[in-house]
């Protein structure tokens, strides 16, 4: 087999990126236009935008959040180079994750403060970068890793989705502390992520 992906391989790839293209969609139909009187003024315009702030805080947070699943997954199975039946049930467990992503940043952008939306919110926050930690381990490991990808790819990846990970739980607990705040720790994610990435080569540095 060449350097390029299986015909099979192409296909899942494709009906990935649709699915994240669908659900980073979804998040700005979620946000609902105002309506307000022909004589309304500008002020209260924009105490109508003002309403919906958490609404926008929400898009951007999970714009964000599945931008980075999605460059995950890209560089993931850029790796890839062969194709088996046992990566379509990965797969597709980590993308019902994200299709639902959408419905639970509308709820907790609606109900914010409260602590049984952000808990769902972060919740499956949790679930989905578990899954995606699953499915990248799966690709970048035998049959389905290029001959061609090296050692340090491989663990670099593997350590990226780490950071999500422990953001993620992060939020979750702070759901139940303060709930309000719960979003403010995935802004974690980078710290965690640089962490993974270089206990990641101090393991590689350490086996060489």
């Amino acid at each position: 087999m060449g350097t390029e992906p299986a015909h099979p391989l192409e296909r899942l790839i494709f009906f990935s990126d649709a699915v994240f293209a669908i659900a980073i969609t979804l998040l700005v139909i979620e946000i609902h236009v105002p309506h307000l009187p022909p004589e309304a003024g500008d002020l209260a315009h924009v105490a109508a935008l003002a309403n919906l702030i958490p609404a926008f805080i929400g898009f951007f947070i999970s714009f964000a959040v599945i931008g980075a699943f999605w460059a995950g997954h890209h560089r993931a199975f850029s790796l890839a180079r062969h194709y088996a039946p046992g990566l379509l049930l990965p797969n597709l467990t980590m993308l019902c994750a994200i299709a639902f992503m959408p419905f639970a940043t509308a709820y907790m952008s609606g109900n914010f403060g409260e602590t049984v939306p952000h808990a769902l919110y972060n919740g499956l926050l949790l679930v989905t970068a578990s899954l995606n930690l699953r499915l990248v381990r799966k690709v970048t490991g035998v049959p389905y890793v290029g001959a061609e990808a090296s050692v340090e790819e491989v663990a670099l990846t593997r350590a990226r989705p780490w950071g999500v990970i422990l953001a993620a739980a992060l939020a979750l607990i702070m759901s139940f502390l303060a709930p309000q705040w719960s979003q403010f720790a995935l802004v974690t994610i980078p710290l965690w992520m640089m962490m993974a990435i270089r206990r990641a080569k101090a393991r590689m540095a350490a086996a060489a």
